[in-house]
């Protein structure tokens, strides 16, 4: 008789992961790219306007982070096609608006901000926009996974369920015991 210890665990198919480790995957390629970006955008930024800077590194970003979040946080098994880029250009549209508006608003407030507080001003809108991606990125761009979409059932179940929790449905009594409720039970003096 073999020592259990000594059996290899079996896998019994390819299950993409759930969404805690999908976001806790996406969270250390996305902001240890995200912190890269951040000093590479510093940097440009030296030799060109800031807003280019961030349009550029915001583009090469994409483009791994795509691959990178196809592969590894949402277990599809495969490379990101041009579907997924696109989406996910998208999305990063949309956080490049953001981290520039932030960064915009900054300049306006403060005339001569120093790196450290255009970092913290930076990351931080890259963190917001980086929640917003995730949702995104999980629930449209990459629900296919390597399930066949089941997690996004699942996690659209998940929100629902939760919705529901929310919602305290209070049932009314239709009926009193040995007695059925009518009109005229509500009526003063009966």
């Amino acid at each position: 008789m073999k020592p259990q210890l000594a059996q290899q665990a079996k896998t019994v198919g390819d299950v993409a992961p759930g969404p805690f480790a999908s976001f806790v995957r996406f969270v250390v390629c996305g902001g240890g790219i995200g912190v890269l970006s951040s000093g590479a955008v510093a940097l440009l930024a030296g030799t060109m306007p800031w807003a280019v800077a961030n349009a550029v590194i915001t583009v090469a970003s994409t483009v791994l982070c795509t691959e990178l979040h196809a592969l590894f946080t949402f277990g599809t098994g495969k490379r990101a096609g041009w579907r997924q880029h696109w989406q996910s250009a998208g999305s990063a549209t949309a956080a490049y608006a953001v981290t520039s508006l932030a960064v915009l608003i900054l300049h306006l407030v403060q005339a001569s901000p120093g790196m450290l507080t255009e970092q913290v001003v930076y990351l931080s809108a890259s963190g917001l926009a980086g929640t917003g991606r995730f949702l995104v990125l999980r629930l449209f761009v990459f629900a296919g996974g390597r399930d066949g979409g089941q997690y996004q059932d699942r996690d659209r179940a998940f929100v629902r369920k939760a919705a529901a929790a929310r919602r305290r449905v209070v049932p009314v009594p239709t009926r009193l015991p040995n007695r059925v409720l009518t009109p005229a039970a509500f009526a003063v003096g009966s």
